[in-house]
Formats: structure tokens, C-alpha cells, sequence
């Protein structure tokens, strides 16, 4: 029983991204981000879960990379379709406090998908790479369903015309697409949040992560979410750059 419990959290994942994706369709865009936060919360302790009773499988492997598909790929697809969508005939509404777009099935919208193929091909690398053992190679696909999805957030809890215009404005989702499609199979090293021990020394690049994280999330809600991915990326960069050293091969 024990080494189901794992497994039991992972489809408890699959689930809320099956959810998040019906939202996502019917353009609930809140709810759609609630049940994918759900996910992504049952994606970090089906992993945790399975370390720490000692009864990570093949099988539980395969089965994450499944439920991410799913919740950090295909979640984040359908929501900039939609995003495309409200750009080309929709828009913003400011009078009754929510989106407004008119389904018209145009080559554009369908141009967000990228992010699940990039998305799949990601994942299904990842299950083949034994190097990454305390650090990702690219963008986590969490990591970008998170970005993905704070673009509609701001748009509703921060309410500013000027970052309604930039959100909905089509070349910016194109280079959004292609961006995030390119950090998620990027060769680029990136350090994971595993503790192995509780020194500050030796997890100093991760404790300033969370520690900047909280407090950006604090004071600017989720506007703060593309900060916290760029300070993440540019960290683990600057960190590879001074230190030297190459995570992939630790041990």
C-alpha cells in the first residue's frame, strides 16, 4: 500500500488538470488557474512523498511525466489559445470585470499548442536524461505553465490598461509562445529546489530564491509570478557562471 501512495497524488494531479483543462475551454480562465495551482501543489509531493518512504518506481515516473503533460502542458495550450483568442475578438471589460471574446476559429489562436508539444517533447527528454539529478537542463514545465497562466491573472486582479494592452496584443503572445517554447528544451542549466540537508551553505542560492520569491509575491501579487521566472532563470545562470560548476554530474 505504502508505495501507492506516491501514484494516489500524481492522479490526484491528472485530475485537476483534467479539470483546469474543461475550464480553460469554456474560458474560466480563474478557475482554470485554481485547479492547475491544485496540480502543480500534487506534482511536487507525489515526488517528495515518493523520497521520502523510499519507493520511487519507473512506473511513478512515467505517471508524473503523464499528469504533467496534461496540467503544465496542456493547460497552458488551451489558455493562450484563448489569450490569442481574446486578442483577434475579444478584449478586456472593464465594466463588468471580465474577458470577452467571441470563439472564431482563425489559424492564430491555434499557434499557442506549441507550448504543449514543447512541452511533451520536454518531458518525454527528461525521462530519458539520468543526468539531471539536482538540476534541470530548461525551464521546468511547472515553471512555465505558471507563467502561462499569470498573463490572464494580471490581466483580472491587476486591472491596468497598460498591461491589458501589452497582454492582448498578438505579437506579444507570438513572442511569448516561441520563448517559453524555446526555455522549456533550452540547454540551459537551471538549479532544482531538492534540499539533501538544511545547510545554508550549501542551499544559500536556493533559500535567496524562495526568500526573494515571497516577498515579490507579497507586494505584487501576480505580477510578480514572470519576475520570479526571470530572477530564477538569470540566477541559475549567474550562479553557473561564478561557481563553475556543473550540476549534471553531481552524484
Amino acid at each position: 500500500m505504502k508505495k501507492n501512495i506516491p501514484n494516489l497524488i500524481t492522479l490526484m494531479n491528472i485530475f485537476c488538470g483534467s479539470v483546469a483543462v474543461v475550464f480553460a475551454v469554456r474560458n474560466q480562465l480563474e478557475l482554470a488557474a485554481l485547479f492547475m495551482f491544485l496540480g502543480i501543489f500534487f506534482d511536487f509531493f507525489d515526488g517528495l512523498t515518493a523520497r521520502l518512504l523510499h519507493v520511487k518506481s519507473d512506473m511513478g515516473l512515467q505517471l508524473d511525466s503523464l499528469a504533467d503533460v496534461i496540467t503544465s502542458g496542456l493547460v497552458p495550450g488551451v489558455v493562450m489559445f484563448q489569450l490569442f483568442n481574446m486578442a483577434e475578438f475579444g478584449g478586456w471589460n472593464a465594466d463588468s470585470g471580465s474577458w470577452v471574446a467571441n470563439l472564431k476559429l482563425t489559424a492564430l489562436p491555434f499557434f499557442g499548442f506549441l507550448i504543449t508539444l514543447a512541452s511533451a517533447y520536454r518531458l518525454a527528454n527528461f525521462n530519458l536524461d539520468e543526468d539531471q539529478q539536482s538540476s534541470f537542463i530548461g525551464l521546468p514545465t511547472p515553471a512555465n505553465a505558471l507563467l502561462i497562466i499569470s498573463l490572464p491573472l494580471i490581466l483580472l486582479y491587476h486591472n491596468n490598461d497598460f498591461l491589458n494592452a501589452i497582454i492582448l496584443n498578438q505579437w506579444f503572445l507570438v513572442g511569448i509562445t516561441i520563448v517559453s517554447c524555446y526555455l522549456l528544451n533550452a540547454d540551459i542549466e537551471l538549479f532544482a529546489l531538492k534540499f539533501t540537508n538544511w545547510s545554508f551553505k550549501d542551499n544559500a542560492l536556493r533559500y535567496i530564491f524562495i526568500i526573494v520569491s515571497l516577498v515579490l509575491l507579497i507586494t505584487m501579487q501576480y505580477l510578480a509570478i514572470p519576475l520570479i521566472i526571470l530572477f530564477y532563470i538569470s540566477s541559475s545562470i549567474l550562479s553557473n557562471i561564478t561557481t563553475g560548476k556543473d550540476e549534471r554530474k553531481t552524484p
